[in-house]
């Protein structure tokens, strides 16, 4: 099976990269904010799954650039959704738990009211809206937090803060579960065999890493997991102003995944410490 992957720089792309059958398309070989390379690049690989993992993902970037977030992140899924539903492909295509407005405390259902609370969360729930829209079978994959051990994200930003200093102050009223890039990768591989032969299984689906946590008690494992000395201080969103609003609850009810695919909420502490072992080597 001949799988082609929108996004190949990115964490969940590069993870993708490295699994047999896969082509990986980075932006010099598939620019998003030119949809109709996307439609090319489908027409001429004629693989038989797509997934994407290319996104805007500058969440406060996309304030001040909400259309080209509109292009990287509607319009360009749009132009690969047609192509998919007319050439009868699966596409798996990762969103994100911004797509809710963060209210209450309990997980969000795939079939819960949306309410972006900012131009990232509108730009990826018209994504969303443009796959449901093209017809073709296809699995929207929501998650959140999603981490690595060597790109840009909140693990890595941790262990360079935590080893130049003595004391972070750290959200503490925001909530969800990190995601690690290699189950996520791998989730959307399995999604995607199984839409090849099931394709009436086509939805919207959640998946993300667990326990939930907020960031400040993430920060205080990859800490203890990395044997930094760093101190975590607890504070409330409202004492780190940002451009974009953050939801406060990023939980996600898994269990639609679970019931369909069988495939359980990765367990987040497990994969950091692998993540920290390959880093330090034997």
């Amino acid at each position: 099976m001949t799988v082609l992957v929108f996004g190949a720089t990115g964490q969940v792309g590069n993870a993708l990269a490295d699994l047999p059958d896969v082509i990986a398309l980075g932006r010099a070989e598939a620019d998003l904010s030119m949809p109709e390379t996307c439609r090319a690049a489908i027409k001429t690989a004629m693989p038989d799954l797509v997934i994407n993992a290319a996104a805007f993902t500058d969440v406060d970037g996309a304030e001040a650039e909400e259309e080209l977030a509109q292009i990287i992140n509607a319009e360009a899924p749009a132009a690969m959704a047609q192509s998919c539903a007319a050439l009868n492909i699966p596409l798996v295509h990762i969103s994100t738990d911004y797509v809710f407005d963060g209210s209450g405390q309990a997980p969000r259902k795939p079939d819960a009211p949306t309410g972006p609370l900012g131009a990232y969360g509108r730009s990826k729930l018209a994504g969303e809206e443009a796959l449901r829209a093209a017809g073709g079978p296809h699995a929207i994959l929501r998650t959140s937090w999603v981490f690595d051990g060597s790109g840009k994200n909140f693990v890595t930003t941790m262990l360079r803060l935590g080893a130049a200093r003595d004391r972070l102050s750290i959200v503490a009223d925001q909530i969800g579960g990190p995601t690690p890039a290699d189950a996520l990768a791998k989730a959307c591989m399995q999604i995607g065999q199984h839409l090849c032969e099931t394709p009436g299984d086509s939805g919207t689906y959640h998946f993300a890493g667990q326990p939930d946590v907020s960031w400040a008690g993430f920060a205080r494992t990859i800490f203890q997991t990395a044997g930094l000395a760093c101190v975590v201080e607890d504070i409330a969103t409202s004492a780190y102003p940002t451009p974009a609003k953050r939801p406060l609850n990023s939980r996600l009810d898994c269990r639609r995944m679970n019931a369909v695919f069988g495939l359980s909420r990765p367990d987040w502490r497990a994969h950091l410490a692998a993540y920290l072992s390959s880093v330090k080597g034997p």
